[in-house]
This record gives C-alpha cells, sequence and structure tokens, in this order.
C-alpha cells in the first residue's frame, strides 16, 4: 500500500516537472526574436552643423605678482592671524611685530615688577613698566593687495630680523591658468584665442583667452605651457587649483553630425560604424569620425544627408537587416 501511494506522488511529481519545462518552453519560444519580428529602436537624424575644434589640456591656476612681507624692524613676531591658503584683502590687518628695544624694556619692566619687595621698589617698577607700555614700538602688517597667502616663513612667537621675509601673498588680479597643453597641440595655439577654463570644486566655467605659450617643454609628459589670461580672476579664489582649459583652434563648418550615442567604435580594429535605419531595416556603415563637441560627432565619410535615420538606442548586437521598428521617446 505504501509503496504504491509513494509511487502516485512520484508520478504527480513528474507530471508537475514536466508541465513547467513545456510552459518555459513555450515562454522561450513565445520571446525568442524571429526575422518577422521588428525590434524596437530609437533613431536620430543626421543635420548639418558648425563645430567647435577644441584643444583641451590639464593645468593649475598660478600668480604672476606676488607680494612678500617683510620685518619692517627687528623684533617679534607677536600676531600671525592668517595660514597658508587664507584669502587677504587689500588692507586687512594680518598680524604685527613689536620692536626688540620694546620688547627688551618691557620684559625688563615686567621682572622689575615680579622681584619688588618693597612698596618703593614697587611703585619704581610700576612707573617703569607704564612707561614701557606707553613706548612700545609696535608695527601692524597689513596686506597691500587682494590675493591669497602663498606661504609663510614665521609664525607668532619667532624673533625676526629687519627685512626679514614672514608673508608671500599672491596679487589676485594677476591670477593666470597654466594648460599643459600636448606638443602635437602647440602649432595650433595662438594668441588671442578664446579658451573656457573649468576648475575643481564644482565651480563655474570661467571664460578667458590665450596670452602666450611660454618658453620651455616638459620633456618627461611632452607638454608645453600655455598661459591663459582670466579676467575678473579675482573671484576664483586661492592659487594653485586644478582644472581643464579648452581653447577653440578652428571650426568645422556645414559637417554632417549625429549624436555620439549613433557611433558604436569597435576598441580592437579601430573602427567606427553607423546603424542607419532605412526601409525598415538595419543597415550597418563604417563611417571616419572627426570633431566631437556638446554631444555630437562628425561624420567625415561617408556622405550623409539631412534627415538620415540613425539608431541611438538598442543599435548594440543589431544584426545586418533585421527588422526594426522606430519607438517614440
Amino acid at each position: 500500500m505504501k509503496a504504491r501511494a509513494l509511487a502516485g506522488v512520484l508520478l504527480l511529481a513528474a507530471a508537475c516537472r514536466g508541465g513547467a519545462s513545456k510552459d518555459s518552453g513555450a515562454a522561450a519560444e513565445k520571446t525568442t526574436p524571429t526575422p518577422d519580428t521588428p525590434t524596437g529602436v530609437r533613431v536620430a537624424v543626421v543635420a548639418h552643423a558648425t563645430l567647435p575644434v577644441m584643444v583641451s589640456a590639464p593645468g593649475h591656476t598660478a600668480a604672476l605678482m606676488q607680494q612678500k612681507l617683510r620685518a619692517p624692524f627687528a623684533g617679534t613676531l607677536t600676531e600671525l592671524r592668517v595660514v597658508d591658503g587664507d584669502p587677504v584683502s587689500r588692507g586687512q590687518s594680518l598680524g604685527a611685530i613689536v620692536a626688540r628695544e620694546s620688547e627688551a624694556a618691557l620684559s625688563g619692566a615686567r621682572e622689575m615688577l615680579r622681584q619688588a619687595a618693597t612698596p618703593g621698589e614697587k611703585s619704581n617698577a610700576e612707573r617703569a613698566l607704564a612707561l614701557a607700555e606707553k613706548n612700545l614700538v609696535r608695527r601692524t602688517l597689513v596686506a597691500s593687495w587682494n590675493g591669497a597667502v602663498i606661504a609663510h616663513t614665521a609664525s607668532a612667537g619667532d624673533r625676526v630680523t629687519e627685512d626679514q621675509e614672514i608673508l608671500t601673498i599672491s596679487d589676485a588680479a594677476s591670477l593666470v591658468f597654466l594648460a599643459d597643453v600636448p606638443q602635437s597641440d602647440l602649432p595650433r595655439i595662438r594668441p588671442g584665442q578664446k579658451a573656457t577654463v573649468a576648475l575643481a570644486g564644482g565651480r563655474a566655467p570661467v571664460d578667458g583667452g590665450v596670452h602666450s605659450i611660454l618658453p620651455g617643454a616638459n620633456s618627461a609628459d611632452f607638454t608645453g605651457q600655455v598661459r591663459v589670461d582670466l579676467p575678473g580672476a579675482a573671484t576664483l579664489g586661492p592659487i594653485g587649483l586644478f582644472g581643464a582649459a579648452r581653447i577653440l583652434v578652428g571650426e568645422r563648418t556645414g559637417v554632417a553630425v549625429v549624436p555620439d550615442a549613433a557611433v558604436l567604435r569597435d576598441d580592437v580594429s579601430g573602427v567606427s560604424r553607423l546603424c542607419l535605419a532605412a526601409g525598415g531595416k538595419a543597415h550597418w556603415i563604417d563611417v571616419t569620425t572627426g570633431v566631437k563637441d556638446s554631444g555630437r560627432t562628425e561624420i567625415v565619410t561617408p556622405p550623409l544627408a539631412d534627415g538620415q535615420a540613425v539608431i541611438v538606442s538598442g543599435l548594440v548586437g543589431l544584426p545586418e537587416g533585421m527588422r526594426v521598428s522606430v519607438e517614440s521617446k
């Protein structure tokens, strides 16, 4: 009896598995693409436009002019209110220095007061201290222009000599961008060309212009420095910010362009291809690309006409001659 019951359970399980397999097979058969089933794609049309020819290069901001803040006389730097990287404004108090002679007189009077043992000695010491404080020679260190602290060579409490350098401050009005341009692109760079500089930190791009190609070259990475002037750069913040410059070196007028998404490039062979949607079917062509800008790619060859439909979505793995249906966006 038990044997018959067990056999029935096994038969029922086998039937369920068989039914599930049939259902799965039917579902697979139902969803498998066939030549008669169009593949949904999205398309864009070929247009003719003018594209800018840009040279892009990384770099950093730098100050052409710097102020060396020096000690006016020998003494002690009693205050220093800024650190490297701090922005400063013209006329801002940055610290203070006390002359060596004044410091000596003040220290002597304080020591007299500390050692005073009688009312007379205490009275004399207090008068000496008041006189030392009255005659104290103290000079405030003031910024001469707007900029940022680049470096410091003394700290609060340090003894300094006359004319000793204390701070180095950049001049915000002299801020430029130094772009490291590949040597192969340097022949295309000319003074006066327009440029756009994007700096790190989410700042808005800044318009500028090429001033010159600086002498010398970096043999390690085969680049040369190009100075890009930035009018109104005083608001950009501290120097040394990294970023990238895009320099306009020319234009491609009336060229055929397609969205970047329409171009597939084989990284192994280096061949770029487009898939046209013509007569309801996919047709692949090899293309030569040119300038890229703002999500558009120039197609140099073969010639393309305005309005030709190129597939921009659903083209990966799409066979030649496959029927396609254009989906709405």
